[in-house]
């Protein structure tokens, strides 16, 4: 693993103090992890609503749609037959 330092204020220094100690991290260090990957999944999720918004239309999603995908879902938790 990787060391990284940086430098804060002393606000942004107690602030991540309390952090740490209000939502049971064991470090400062596990906190910013866990900052890092939030703004991951926030940058992916934003790649793709983005791709989805630029792809080309589909067939609109109905009441029909939904209730073919729940008699699909209940075929496939169907057991095999016996033979």
């Amino acid at each position: 693993m990787s060391t990284m330092n940086i430098s804060l204020p002393d606000s942004l220094k107690a602030f991540v103090d309390a952090q740490v100690s209000q939502h049971g991290y064991s470090t400062s260090s596990e906190y910013m992890r866990e900052l890092i990957r939030r703004d991951q999944d926030r940058q992916q999720l934003r790649k793709l609503l983005l791709a989805g918004a630029a792809s080309a239309p589909t067939v609109p999603v109905t009441q029909a749609y939904f209730d073919s995908l729940r008699k699909r879902a209940r075929q496939a938790d169907k057991p095999a037959p016996q033979a």
